[in-house]
C-alpha cells in the first residue's frame, strides 16, 4: 500500500496561504462573542450530522448529543480536546493506569484502561489504534484546528460500526468557510509551556483552501510526585536501592499538529498529520517511575470526498476514501538499573519475569529491564452514501463500505522469549531486535471488514418523528454482528421535546486481544469475539422560559460478553469474552441566560454500573459529576468565563473470584473539585487580543486512582498560569 508522505515544506504552504488572504479580509471577526447571539431556542437549532450522518437540528437529533462550537472553545480557553471534553455532561476525562497516564473517556460508567468504547472520528473517519484498541498514544488534539465537537453519550454502530460503544466524538476541523482571517498566537506559561498556532485561509481558481498549525510543549509539572512505587516494594524486599522514588511522574510532551483542507463544488480532501515527540510515559509502563521513557508517533491521514451533481434532487450521493496511517514507538525502562528480578527458565516464557516461578532466576539488570515496543498500523476505508428524498415524509439514507486494517510491531528488548534464558546472573542494557520472529509480542496482523446499513427519518406527523436504522459489519477474524437502532423524538408542545430511544452497539476486539503472545501478564485468544451492549434512552428537553432551558436523560443499558484476561495457568491469563456489566442513571442539565451578555450553564450526572456477576461497582469510574460553567462579557471586549467540576463516588476494585484478582484495601478514592478561569481583552491594541488563564485556582489536591502497584493516587496538576498573545491580519 502507498505511503502517504508529509510535504517537505510546510512552512512554505503556510506562507503561501497567508501571503493570499493577509492583504484582503475575508469576512468578520470571529469572537467569542458569536456565542453570545444566539438564544437558547436557537441553539436547539445548531444543525448535527454525528446523530443520523445527516445534518439536523440539535434538539430534534434521535440522540443524547451535545455541540460544542468554536466561539465556545475560545471563550473557555481550552487548548486541546480533553478540556473541551470535560465540560460535557455526564463525560469525564479521566487518566489510564494501564497506559502511561493516557487520557480515559468514561462516560456512564463505562471505564477500562485503553478505553476502546468511545469512538474518536475526525470529519467522520475514525482514529483509532487497530493495534491494542482505543485512540493513538498519548493523543493531545490541539484545539487551533478545531471548528466544533460533537458528542453523542449512547450507542452509535448502526452508523458508526465497531466502538461506538459507550459515546461517539466526531470532531469537524476548520474549512476556508470557519477562517474569516489570518491569525497567529502564542502562548507562554507555568511548567516551561510554550504554544504557537496558526490559521489561514485562501481561494486559488475556484479552490478554497485552508491551513492550520498548532505546536505544543511543556515539561510537565514537577509537583505531581509519588512517594513509592512497585520498584520501592521490591527494594525492601531484597534490600536493592533501585527505584527512583519518591520523583515526579513523567508528563512532558511536544506536539506539532497540521491540517490541510481543499475544498471545490462538489469535492473535498483533507490532510492531516500530527507529530508527537519524546512524550513522557507517566508513571511508568510497570507502575515504576521512568524519567528517561519516552514515546513517538507519527500519525497521518487523508481523505477525499466526492458529491456527486445530482440533477434529480430527490437523491444526494457522495463516495468517500480514506487512508490512515499510524507510526510508533516506545522507549521503555519497565524497571530500573540495579534492579534484581526473577526470571523464568520455564519454556514457552523463558527470560520474562514471573514471580510465581519458585525456580526462577534472580537476574541483575545493571542498566535496568528495557523494552522498545511499536509498529505502524493502516486503515484505509470507501464508503458510498445514497440519501433519497423522494417519498413524502420520508428521508433513507442507504451506506455500504469496506475497510482494510493492518498492523506491523517492531520490538527490542533486553529480555523476554528469544533473548534470555532465565540462567544469566546479569543483563547489561542490550537490545536484540525480535522483530517479525516467533519471539515478538504480537506478529503482523490484517483484517478485512464489510458493512451495510439502512436508516429511515419518518415524520410521521408534523410533531413526531421515528428514526429506524440497522447496520450488518462482517469482520475477517471473527464473524458478524447486526445492530439495530430505533428513536422517536415528539415535539411535545413549544417547549417541550421528548425523546426515546433503544440501539444496540459493539466494540470488535484489537489485534493484541486477538493474537498477542510471549507476555506473562496477557496473551491474545483467536477466538475472543465482539462486546456488545443494548441500551434505552429517555430524554426530555424543556424551556422553562425563553432564557431558561432544561434537559433529562435517563437511561438503562446492559453489557455482555466484555473482554477479561482470564488466568489460564499459575502465570498467564488470556483474553476471553467473559464479564458482563449493566447500569442506569441520569443526567440532568440547566442553562440560563439573563442577559445577552452573560450566561450559566450547570449539569449532574449520576451512574449506577455493576458488574453483573458480583453486583460490585464499577471501579474508578465517577459515579456523580457536577459541571458549571460561568460566561460573562462585562464590558465591551471583555470577556471572563469560569468553569468549576466536582468528580465524586468512585470505587475501589473489589476481590473477583472469577478472575482470581484481589481486593484493593486502600482508603477510599477522594472527591475532588476543581475551579479553571480565564480573562480574554479583544483588541488589547488594534487586532490584538490577550488572554489570561488561570487552571486549578484554588490549587486543590485532586487526583485520579491509580492501580495499587503506586499507593497513591495520581496527583493532577498544581496552578498554572499562561498568557496568550494572538493577532489577526486583514
Amino acid at each position: 500500500m502507498r505511503v502517504i508522505r508529509t510535504p517537505t515544506t510546510p512552512l512554505a504552504l503556510a506562507l503561501a496561504l497567508w501571503a493570499g488572504s493577509a492583504n484582503a479580509e475575508t469576512g468578520a471577526q470571529s469572537s467569542s462573542s458569536d456565542f453570545y447571539n444566539l438564544s437558547l431556542a436557537e441553539l436547539g437549532q445548531v444543525e448535527i450530522s454525528i446523530a443520523t450522518g445527516n445534518s439536523t437540528p440539535l434538539d430534534r437529533a434521535p440522540a443524547t448529543a451535545t455541540v460544542i462550537s468554536a466561539s465556545e472553545i475560545q471563550a473557555m480557553g481550552a487548548r486541546n480536546l480533553n478540556e473541551v471534553l470535560e465540560t460535557v455532561p455526564g463525560l469525564h476525562v479521566s487518566l489510564s493506569s494501564l497506559s502511561r497516564l493516557d487520557s480515559v473517556y468514561s462516560i456512564r460508567g463505562i471505564h477500562t484502561g485503553l478505553n476502546p468504547h468511545v469512538l474518536l472520528m475526525l470529519n467522520g473517519i475514525p482514529v483509532q489504534y487497530n493495534a491494542q484498541g482505543g485512540r493513538p498514544t498519548l493523543f493531545r488534539l490541539p484545539s487551533a484546528s478545531i471548528e466544533r465537537v460533537e458528542v453523542i453519550r449512547g450507542p452509535g454502530s448502526a452508523i458508526y460500526g465497531a466502538d461506538a460503544f459507550s459515546g461517539v466524538i466526531n470532531v469537524i476541523t476548520k474549512d476556508a468557510s470557519a477562517i474569516d482571517s489570518t491569525r497567529v498566537g502564542a502562548t507562554s506559561g507555568s511548567f516551561g509551556t510554550r504554544e504557537l498556532w496558526l490559521e489561514t485561509a485562501a481561494d486559488w481558481q475556484a479552490v478554497d483552501i485552508a491551513f492550520t498549525m498548532a505546536y505544543q510543549k511543556s515539561d510537565g509539572d514537577s509537583e505531581r510526585r509519588v512517594s513509592t512505587d512497585l520498584q520501592s516494594t521490591l527494594d525492601s524486599l531484597l534490600g536493592t536501592k533501585a527505584s527512583l522514588a519518591p520523583g515526579s511522574l513523567s508528563t512532558r510532551y511536544e506536539v506539532l499538529d497540521s491540517h490541510l483542507a481543499l475544498s471545490g463544488k462538489q469535492w473535498q480532501f483533507n490532510f492531516w498529520n500530527w507529530l508527537s515527540r519524546d512524550a513522557g510515559v507517566g508513571a511508568g509502563a510497570a507502575q515504576v517511575l521512568d524519567a528517561s521513557g519516552s514515546d513517538d508517533s507519527d500519525l497521518w491521514m487523508a481523505d477525499f470526498t466526492y458529491r456527486f451533481d445530482n440533477d434529480d434532487s430527490e437523491w444526494d450521493k457522495s463516495v468517500r476514501l480514506s487512508y490512515f496511517r499510524y507510526d510508533q514507538e516506545s522507549t521503555f525502562t519497565l524497571f530500573p538499573s540495579g534492579a534484581v528480578l526473577p526470571i523464568s527458565k520455564q519454556e514457552g516464557n523463558q527470560g520474562n519475569i514471573d514471580f510465581a516461578q519458585p525456580n526462577a532466576n534472580w537476574t541483575l539488570f545493571s542498566e535496568g529491564l528495557i523494552g522498545k515496543p511499536g509498529g505502524a498500523t493502516e486503515d484505509a476505508q470507501l464508503d458510498y452514501v445514497a440519501i433519497f428524498k423522494g417519498l413524502d415524509s420520508h428521508q433513507v439514507r442507504a451506506a455500504v463500505g469496506a475497510r482494510d486494517q493492518s498492523a506491523e510491531p517492531r520490538e527490542h528488548k533486553n529480555f523476554g522469549p528469544g533473548v534470555l534464558t532465565g540462567s544469566e546472573m546479569i543483563v547489561d542494557g542490550t537490545l536484540k531486535d525480535v522483530s517479525g520472529t516467533e519471539y515478538a509480542f504480537l506478529s503482523n496482523y490484517s483484517r478485512t471488514i464489510g458493512y451495510v446499513s439502512l436508516q429511515d427519518e419518518w415524520q410521521m406527523t408534523g410533531n413526531l418523528q421515528l428514526t429506524s436504522g440497522v447496520r450488518y459489519d462482517h469482520y475477517s477474524d471473527f464473524g458478524s454482528t447486526t445492530n439495530p437502532r430505533v428513536a422517536l423524538v415528539w415535539a411535545t408542545n413549544e417547549r417541550l421535546t421528548t425523546k426515546l430511544m433503544h440501539g444496540r452497539a459493539f466494540r470488535a476486539p484489537s489485534f493484541t486481544e486477538k493474537a498477542s503472545k510471549n507476555n506473562p501478564v496477557s496473551l491474545g485468544n483467536p477466538a475472543v469475539g465482539a462486546e456488545r451492549i443494548a441500551t434505552t434512552e429517555l430524554s426530555l428537553n424543556f424551556y422553562v422560559s425563553e432564557n431558561v432551558g432544561t434537559n433529562l436523560t435517563l437511561f438503562d443499558y446492559r453489557a455482555t460478553d466484555l473482554i477479561e484476561f482470564v488466568p489460564s495457568d499459575l502465570t498467564n491469563k488470556i483474553a476471553k469474552n467473559t464479564g458482563d456489566q449493566e447500569g442506569d442513571g441520569y443526567e440532568a442539565e440547566l442553562n440560563w441566560r439573563p442577559l445577552n451578555n452573560f450566561s450559566l450553564a450547570s449539569s449532574y450526572s449520576y451512574q449506577n454500573a455493576r458488574d453483573q456477576s458480583t453486583g460490585a461497582a464499577v471501579q474508578d469510574a465517577p459515579a456523580k459529576q457536577f459541571k458549571l460553567m460561568l460566561d460573562w462579557e462585562f464590558l465591551p471586549d471583555w470577556h471572563w468565563h469560569n468553569q468549576y467540576i466536582w468528580v465524586g463516588d468512585r470505587s475501589r476494585r473489589l476481590a473477583d473470584p472469577i478472575l482470581k484478582t484481589p481486593g484493593d484495601n486502600r482508603a477510599p478514592i477522594a472527591n475532588y473539585s476543581l475551579w479553571d478561569m480565564n480573562l480574554r481583552r479583544a483588541n488589547v491594541l488594534q487586532n490584538l487580543d490577550l488572554m489570561i488563564a488561570v487552571r486549578n485556582v484554588a490549587d486543590r489536591d485532586a487526583r485520579e486512582p491509580s492501580s495499587g502497584e503506586i499507593p497513591e493516587d495520581y496527583l493532577l496538576e498544581s496552578r498554572s498560569v499562561l498568557l496568550e498573545l494572538s493577532y489577526r491580519f486583514h
